[in-house]
């Protein structure tokens, strides 16, 4: 064989993941808020890219899905074939501002009365003399500052500096987390001292506060309300035998008879297991839906909800600007770019935006049972099977339904939400989804009566009669999946809650 060098001219196909590629993909699984975030930086890089109005993205489709119509989702080609064919440099009409020229009216949460009224607001939400300012009003001071304040009334000095430092290891919950003799000797206070001060705190409102354990704070509660007998007292230090069912046990120690343990019970489940949490303002944000699903005729109306959706356009007269400003190729090549990459990143969310809209589209018509009826018409449905009927690979359906949320009449779900696996039918007929056969499992158990408790055997024989052929094991797992405990612990609960 010859060893001189020598040039061979071959042919091959490659996958590329090109910039433009990578970025297409990642928009996909973006949730609204990580978009915001992504749109920023996107913002402060490239100069001509500035943020419009806050209204929704254009090419924004609204979809009316009657009974065996198929959806529209416009001529556009699919996320697919824009990734594969998209080309930055068309300078398209994707960021024309028209807000302050034409109304833009992107569904029924837009559309305004005349005068400026809002149709989906009543006057009645606002009662007779208009709007309730106080729920603008800022959030209620939380559990530090509750207490700080009754500790700047009732303590001084260097009682004040121990009860600031003890307030300041409290739990959400009311909790008190330090070591007292620890505390006493990082402050350089006698240990009685400290026990003093937390005595004080222990005083103020909510009663419970600043407890140690779940006995001291139900004791603390039953002292305040001036209940604090010896029978109260050892059922207080007993509760681990209450929680256990061991009742005439229990009865026997505090030397009570059956009605007098009764009542000593139900005032036990009046008091506050955590008085911390109710000055708690830490409350969590509410999930925003992506898309917005509403009954129109007899079929459904689909919208993006473009209320999180920032806007951005290109600003062309900057662009000329810089374009007849450029000299040298380096300065041209660069604004080329620039404007290549902010047509592109408009495209790359106009073509996002119809992908999960046409993805919501089919979920609503495989899953158009839950929507009219319920969660127990809810059907099996995959990834591929959604995939196959919009014409998208199955890692880009994935991507589409991750963080992504639909609100509907019957409340906001997850995309992810709808993709059940498949329990076999008893007659052999359609199966139904997981989902499903939790909901009655469910409905079964809270119907059942406080003198029967249903086993696990006996939720799989009703489950086959309603048509659902499920495993004994699989009924087990799917009631501790929506948290409902066995037979055993529902009885011991009736039975506490009966007495």
């Amino acid at each position: 064989m010859a060893m001189a060098p020598r040039l061979d001219l071959r042919q091959s196909q490659s996958l590329v993941m090109t910039p433009q590629l990578q970025q297409a993909i990642k928009l996909l699984a973006l949730s609204n808020l990580e978009l915001e975030a992504f749109i920023g930086g996107e913002l402060e890089r490239n100069p001509l890219l500035e943020a419009g109005t806050d209204i929704a993205l254009p090419a924004r489709e609204q979809a009316e899905l009657p009974d065996g119509v198929e959806p529209q989702s416009g001529p556009d080609a699919p996320a697919d074939v824009l990734i594969g064919k998209g080309s930055g440099e068309a300078d398209g009409p994707l960021d024309v501002d028209h807000g302050a020229e034409t109304f833009i009216d992107d569904g029924p949460s837009d559309r305004a009365l005349p005068g400026g009224a809002d149709p989906g607001r009543s006057s009645a939400d606002f009662g007779a003399d208009g709007p309730d300012f106080d729920s603008f009003a800022a959030p209620e001071q939380g559990l530090y500052e509750h207490l700080m304040h009754q500790a700047g009334a009732a303590l001084s000095g260097r009682a004040l500096m121990i009860a600031e430092q003890l307030i300041g290891q409290i739990d959400d919950a009311g909790y008190l987390e330090a070591d007292l003799l620890e505390t006493a000797y990082r402050l350089g206070v006698p240990l009685a001292e400290v026990e003093a001060v937390l005595a004080v705190i222990q005083g103020f409102d909510p009663a419970g506060i600043a407890a140690r354990s779940l006995s001291e704070c139900i004791a603390l509660q039953v002292k305040e309300a001036d209940r604090y007998d010896p029978a109260m007292a050892t059922l207080i230090a007993n509760l681990d035998i209450l929680a256990k069912g061991q009742i005439a046990h229990l009865r026997r120690i505090c030397g009570v008879d059956e009605e007098d343990m009764a009542d000593m019970i139900r005032e036990l489940r009046g008091y506050d297991p955590k008085p911390g949490l109710r000055y708690a303002n830490d409350r969590p944000a509410a999930v925003v839906p992506d898309v917005l699903i509403a009954p129109a005729g007899n079929g459904w109306s689909v919208e993006i909800n473009g209320a999180t959706l920032p806007r951005i356009l290109v600003n062309r007269r900057y662009h000329h600007q810089l374009a007849s400003g450029a000299r040298d190729k380096t300065s041209k090549a660069w604004v080329s770019d620039c404007l290549a990459s902010a047509n592109w990143l408009i495209k790359a969310l106009d073509q996002r935006q119809r992908t999960i809209l046409r993805v919501t589209e089919e979920i609503l018509r495989r899953q158009e049972g839950f929507f009219r009826h319920g969660v127990a018409h809810l059907r099996p449905l995959t990834l591929r099977v959604v995939a196959d009927a919009v014409g998208l690979h199955e890692s880009t359906i994935s991507r589409v339904t991750s963080n992504k949320y639909l609100s509907c009449p019957r409340g906001t779900y997850e995309l992810k939400f709808f993709f059940t696996s498949a329990i076999a039918a008893a007659d052999g007929g359609e199966a139904a989804s997981a989902e499903a056969v939790k909901s009655h499992i469910k409905q079964l158990i809270a119907d059942e009566p406080p003198n029967a408790i249903l086993s696990d055997d006996s939720l799989v024989d009703l489950l086959r009669e309603r048509g659902f052929d499920i495993a004994r094991r699989t009924v087990a797992k799917y009631r501790e999946a929506i948290g409902l405990g066995s037979s055993v612990q529902r009885r011991r609960q009736k039975a506490l809650g009966g007495r």
